[in-house]
């Protein structure tokens, strides 16, 4: 499948505070907060929704087409993600915008406070989809990750027009959108991803019910954390996918991302949705035990004994046949 993946392309910076975020909060004093955090640690680096995801579809030796806005501060960020497998001839450059900055601070019970500077992302609406789709010979599937909200829109009316399958991803921009924008976004998609929160957000921001999301959507994914994943359809039972168990717990961020990713290398290997869930979810294991969305290293052996342990040999066993058949590597 030619998958083109559309959204944030940034820079994480990544800090830990080693306390509760809650503990600092005052009940009566909510309305009025000025808090700082001395934090313990700061990395830096490489990241963005649709950059991770990316990078987690090239790990399983897919060719995924990022599309998205940088800066000319890029280049070795380009560098990276092409050794990868990634391709970035999609990839947008501004002239005089800084590729978007995350930053992120990660408490002890794994609580986050982040904010995104945006940045060369501004320029992502001028990308026209029908340009990208010629350059690679059509397109199979798109994502609509984060990205500039009017990016994201258009993409999505791009797709719609120009009969392109889509799955939609609004997750951390459904606190920026509009009721009738998030409506726009999911309406005809494919696929729709959003963790837990985000899926009471959506039906509160839209006023929707869950039965008018799936009658809108083919298949609405929503991650559970360490309980999982639920895949819900309007045809089809719900179905519930247990988590892979990470050896340790690092970091989450980006682990949603590498989730997305094993899960659309899943489909476009034909395992069927529920064996993407499960591929998803072997692959979320791995970066929640790396700090930063592209700094786990996919070891295909390790990658099956998870599987096999959670999900069973014949699982596995499939996965390997589909997936992986000799063809995938470990990449540094």
């Amino acid at each position: 499948m030619r998958i083109a993946v559309t959204g944030s392309i940034a820079t994480d910076h990544l800090m830990v505070f080693p306390g509760r975020f809650t503990d600092q909060l005052v009940p009566d004093r909510l309305d009025r907060v000025s808090l700082s955090f001395l934090v313990d640690d700061l990395r830096i680096h490489r990241g963005g929704v649709a950059a991770n995801i990316a990078f987690g579809l090239a790990q399983l030796d897919l060719t995924p087409i990022l599309v998205g806005a940088v800066g000319p501060d890029f280049a070795d960020y380009r560098a990276w993600l092409e050794s990868h497998g990634v391709d970035t001839t999609s990839v947008h450059v501004s002239a005089t915008r800084h590729t978007s900055r995350f930053l992120c601070t990660t408490d002890e019970s794994q609580n986050q406070i982040a904010s995104f500077y945006a940045g060369a992302m501004s320029e992502a609406r001028d990308i026209d989809l029908a340009g990208v789709a010629a350059h690679h010979g059509g397109l199979d599937l798109v994502l609509i990750a984060p990205n500039d909200p009017d990016a994201m829109l258009r993409h999505t009316r791009d797709c719609r027009t120009r009969g392109y399958r889509f799955a939609a991803d609004p997750s951390q921009q459904l606190a920026r959108l509009t009721g009738p924008q998030i409506r726009d976004l999911v309406d005809g998609a494919e696929l729709l991803f959003t963790n837990e929160y985000e899926h009471d957000l959506l039906l509160s921001a839209t006023g929707w019910t869950r039965d008018d999301v799936l009658r809108r959507v083919g298949r609405w994914i929503t991650t559970l954390g360490e309980n999982g994943v639920r895949i819900e359809s309007g045809t089809e039972p719900l179905q519930a996918i247990p988590a892979v168990p990470a050896d340790t717990v690092v970091d989450p961020t980006g682990v949603g991302d590498a989730f997305r990713a094993g899960f659309l290398a899943g489909l476009s290997r034909q395992t069927g949705i529920a064996q993407a869930a499960r591929i998803g979810a072997a692959l979320a294991s791995f970066a929640l035990e790396a700090a930063g969305g592209q700094e786990y290293v996919f070891v295909p052996e390790e990658f099956l004994a998870r599987l096999r342990t959670t999900y069973g040999t014949d699982a596995a066993a499939d996965i390997e046949r589909r997936l992986l058949a000799g063809a995938v590597r470990s990449r540094p």
